[in-house]
């Protein structure tokens, strides 16, 4: 390849442009540069028209380019021209660009993206503890209360859907878990004198 095959101003053929990038496939440095000089700016420009911003086209050229270097391997000149390739390269980098530019960027702050804290051994050894307080304390309780307990707390549902699960009046089921509590409390406080 010459050093610089079009420095004459004039355009390259299609037929330069396709060998430049299947010499650019072989790693050939001197047939990139060619293609960067020459696309570099036109795709630059095409980008400019697609309402991307100085900085941003500018940067998105280079990535273009840079997929033109690793990808130049991909490249075939019976399904398209180098022309055509690259600037579907360029057109798809763009429409990913404002895809990600319409993402929120994430909040650093948010306590949902932070790792959980991690329990100390102490802790971890009295929260075993009181689990195994409570299980014990509710082996103790009536069936019925147990079954109001589990339904509330393991399974997540509101005194009124208990009652409708159960046909049982809103009340009953109030006053049934506030014993079950009771009983409870009264255990677990006699358990830690």
């Amino acid at each position: 390849m010459p050093d610089a095959p079009f420095t004459s101003g004039a355009t390259p053929d299609r037929t330069t442009l396709n060998s430049l990038v299947l010499e650019t496939a072989k790693r050939d440095r001197q047939a990139f540069a060619a293609l960067f000089n020459f696309y570099a700016p036109r795709v630059k420009a095409y980008l400019l028209r697609l309402n991307a911003h100085d900085s941003l086209a500018e940067e998105l050229t280079q990535e273009i380019m840079l997929t033109v270097w690793r990808k130049a391997s991909q490249f075939d000149p019976d399904q398209a021209s180098a022309s055509t390739w690259i600037f579907r390269i360029a057109r798809n980098r763009r429409i990913d660009a404002a895809r990600q530019a319409n993402k929120p960027a994430l909040d650093g702050e948010d306590p949902s993206l932070r790792p959980p804290d991690i329990q100390p051994p102490d802790d971890a050894v009295h929260a075993s503890d009181r689990d195994d307080r409570v299980r014990a304390a509710m082996q103790d309780l009536p069936e019925e209360q147990v079954a109001l307990l589990r339904l509330a707390f393991f399974d997540g549902l509101s005194h009124r859907d208990i009652a409708d699960q159960l046909g049982m009046p809103l009340g009953t089921v109030k006053s049934r878990l506030r014993l079950a509590f009771d009983k409870l409390r009264r255990v677990l406080d006699s358990d830690t004198l």
